[in-house]
């Protein structure tokens, strides 16, 4: 705090009148709202390269005119700065009431059409350009990546559930999956954690954070991300109209067939359900969060849905995603 302290001193000339904690999410990250002359953000990462990552992207959104926060001052270490303030209003507290009932009023369908005519928008216009080298912790959606994500989604989710699997079967389909995912090259930028939570809206607009750990990748990840999300669960109309929409605002940046990008979109959402799960397996299982815990119910529709027309070049993953919808999982 202390660092923080000075900082804004350095910033504003003054040392700040208050600082207050904000309500810890997923990441070891601290947030503190400064307040003075001017309030502000202020957040002590834990990783500098991870920072740096933030700060960069951060200023190729802005320089795109993108709704991305602005950084005002970093420490020297870079394990601290200060950035905008941009408000309480988070798109996914907005939603609340209506995730709940699974019905969305006007207003909030068209903040969500916002959101996804934004995403085309922030996947090029940052990749304009841009250095992908600066991003954490890797650069782009490799095969490391992938490896990753289905890792997690097998060390932290599954074993944690005690369901019995074959390992080496498993890892057949893993290894097929992973072709796939990869099979075109991409020269857009990922947002890797595209969802309503990292989402504020202020004076009707969304804004867009929490991208430090974006790369270049495939544009049906981010897309997964918002509209397969199990915190937000949309009813099976809603992710169609949202999917709808982003394809509408996506051909603004050259001509692609739709049907080849459902392919890949589902293939792509597979993926990034995988790691999904895996979070919440290790932030809910094992750490026993709250938030994460009760996204496990959320998140086994979400994969019903998903295999409703089931994935024939990984059966063996289907057959345990397939008993994976079938758990009971504890309060």
């Amino acid at each position: 705090m202390e660092v923080l302290r000075a900082l804004y001193k350095t910033y504003t000339g003054v040392l700040p009148d208050s600082m207050t904690l904000l309500p810890l999410s997923g990441s070891a990250r601290k947030y503190y709202r400064i307040t003075g002359p001017v309030t502000v953000i202020g957040c002590k990462g834990t990783n500098v390269r991870e920072n740096r990552a933030f700060i960069t992207i951060a200023g190729q959104m802005r320089s795109k005119g993108i709704n991305a926060p602005e950084v005002y001052a970093v420490s020297e270490d870079c394990m601290h700065y200060l950035q905008e303030d941009l408000g309480d209003c988070q798109l996914f507290a907005m939603l609340g009431p209506s995730i709940k009932s699974g019905t969305f009023g006007e207003s909030e369908r068209e903040l969500l059409l916002k959101v996804m005519r934004d995403l085309p928008t922030i996947q090029h216009r940052t990749a304009e350009n841009f250095d992908f080298g600066v991003c954490f912790p890797d650069s782009a959606f490799n095969r490391r990546m992938v490896s990753f994500d289905l890792n997690y989604f097998k060390y932290d989710f599954l074993k944690f559930t005690g369901l019995e699997f074959d390992e080496i079967r498993l890892q057949d389909d893993f290894d097929t999956l992973t072709e796939d995912a990869l099979a075109e090259d991409n020269h857009t930028f990922m947002y890797r954690d595209f969802q309503a939570r990292n989402v504020m809206v202020r004076d009707g607009d969304p804004w867009y954070i929490d991208f430090q750990g974006g790369r270049r990748g495939p544009v049906q990840y981010d897309l997964a991300s918002f509209v397969w999300n199990a915190g937000t669960h949309f009813p099976a109309p809603m992710r169609r109209e949202l999917e709808d929409c982003y394809m509408d605002a996506l051909a603004a940046y050259g001509d692609y067939d739709r049907d080849k990008f459902r392919t890949r979109y589902r293939l792509i959402a597979l993926v990034r359900m995988l790691q999904e799960l895996g979070a919440y397996g290790f932030r809910g299982l094992y750490e026993r969060k709250r938030i994460f815990l009760d996204c496990l119910a959320p998140a086994q529709e979400c994969l019903k849905g998903l295999l409703s027309d089931g994935f024939e070049r990984y059966p063996y993953l289907e057959s345990v995603l397939q008993k994976v919808t079938e758990l009971d999982f504890p309060e």
